[in-house]
């Protein structure tokens, strides 16, 4: 005959401690994501007001810029407007998508009055189009003046899944620019800005590169991944407060 094995009370009650424990931290991890995610909604909502703000403005000759880079160290999405000569030999491709189709930004150093350089992104061309010599209209030559959006260089590489830049193909995956300066053939000792120039959308010859690619609508669904961890959560307690108030029959 064989005998059913029941649960011992204390064994009962040390399964009860240990679900209520597991509960209790998965609750916590789901308020505490939850409040990240808000965290997350006002640091996002702050950046797209400034990022407006700053887009919205007057160009800042490339003087004024400077001294703004000197003091804050962030010119972010700040208009410039600045004028030189292009380097198209020493082109820099970034490897991008724009609007579903995959291709690169162009870096192209620009040769400024004063004989330094800025790395501006001309914009974006498609992948069989890497290759300069294919639109051969767009690399104008003699002065132009640009005006475009500054941008920050990057502290590093954003994280472990970009992959690696490969300078000997000029490819690059992460704006790396001491690396792309220092690949674009420049003279020896050649100074170039600290901070990148996105060029705006005036037309090239040609139609390549096509300008203006800098991304100002950042998405924020923040909020709603904030009450989808806080929906959890409640369900959660829900869930717990309903097992700890039944009633086991016959006990």
């Amino acid at each position: 005959m064989i005998q059913e094995k029941t649960m011992t009370a204390p064994a009962r009650r040390s399964g009860q401690v240990l679900m209520l424990v597991l509960g209790t931290i998965a609750f916590a991890l789901l308020i505490a994501l939850g409040s990240w995610q808000v965290q997350r909604l006002y640091w996002k909502e702050e950046l797209i007001a400034q990022i407006a703000e700053r887009t919205q403005s007057q160009p800042l000759p490339l003087s004024e810029m400077e001294v703004k880079y000197r003091a804050t160290g962030d010119v972010d999405y700040w208009p410039v407007k600045l004028s030189g000569t292009f380097a198209h030999e020493g082109e820099r491709h970034f490897f991008a998508t724009w609007e579903g189709q995959s291709g690169f930004y162009v870096y192209t150093p620009l040769k400024l009055d004063d004989g330094r350089f800025a790395l501006v992104n001309r914009g974006f061309v498609p992948y069989d189009f890497k290759d300069a010599a294919k639109r051969p209209v767009g690399q104008v030559t003699g002065p132009v003046s640009i005006t475009g959006l500054a941008r920050n260089p990057l502290a590093g590489k954003p994280g472990s899944l970009v992959p690696d830049n490969d300078p000997v193909k000029n490819v690059f995956y992460w704006k790396d620019r001491d690396v792309m300066a220092a690949t674009a053939g420049l003279a020896s000792g050649a100074v170039v800005l600290p901070f990148f120039v996105d060029a705006d959308k005036t037309a090239n010859p040609g139609g390549l590169p096509v300008g203006g690619v800098t991304m100002v609508d950042m998405p924020n669904n923040h909020l709603q991944y904030a009450v989808t961890w806080y929906g959890l959560a409640a369900a959660l307690l829900g869930v717990m407060g309903f097992w700890l108030l039944r009633r086991p029959e016959g006990k």
